[in-house]
């Protein structure tokens, strides 16, 4: 018995039905004559459909039905309607059958624009995807060179770093070889005669206490 239960719960039902609305809205006030042709499209449904307890919220309203039941505005909603019905398993949804032309554009201009969004969602995908591998493939071979080249550029960086210390030697020796020249050059000056016979003067002053 179970079973047989969960086949009748999935199975999918589509039916058509003529709604009268006329006698129902006939003794409400004005201003809540549409708000009670919606619900007696629900009441009706709920009673053909079998709907348990009838709950009403078990029941959804296309939009574009919903707009055809309003079309005339609060005080005169359409007298009868053709309706298609689709229930599977508690779920009852309700679609108009006979659209007029000013809905039937707009639901078309949605249809369009849902299928243009889409296409753009899928370009926008592809597209991601193929920067993605894109970026794997640069990123292997940027690997692969690297892996292959350690060995060289190594050497490469050793022979610069050898290259610069040798240059750094030479010119720290051609500094210390220019600062001792140059303190040579201080001590080392040839006196004169008379810068002699000067300091030779003045030493004796020196000894004599003068």
């Amino acid at each position: 018995m179970a079973e047989k239960k969960e086949t009748k719960k999935s199975e999918k039902i589509e039916r058509e039905y003529i709604i009268p609305l006329r006698e129902k809205c006939r003794n409400v006030a004005r201003y809540k004559k549409t708000p009670k042709a919606v619900k007696t499209v629900k009441e009706f449904l709920a009673r053909h459909m079998k709907i348990r307890d009838r709950d009403l919220d078990k029941i959804k309203i296309d939009t574009y039905l919903n707009e055809q039941l309003w079309i005339r505005g609060i005080k005169k909603p359409v007298y009868k309607i053709k309706v298609k019905v689709v229930k599977e398993g508690d779920l009852v949804r309700v679609y108009a059958v006979n659209l007029p032309n000013r809905l039937k554009f707009k639901k078309i201009r949605a249809e369009k624009g849902e299928i243009k969004a889409k296409a753009d969602i899928e370009k926008q995908k592809s597209l991601m995807d193929k920067a993605k591998e894109s970026i794997k493939g640069k990123k292997e071979d940027v690997e692969e060179s690297t892996e292959e080249k350690t060995g060289e550029e190594k050497t490469e960086e050793e022979k610069k770093e050898e290259k610069e210390k040798e240059v750094t030697s030479k010119l720290a020796q051609e500094q210390i070889d220019k600062e001792s020249a140059k303190k040579m050059k201080h001590t080392t000056k040839v006196q004169t005669p008379k810068q002699t016979k000067n300091l030779a003067k003045t030493q004796n002053k020196s000894s004599r206490g003068h």
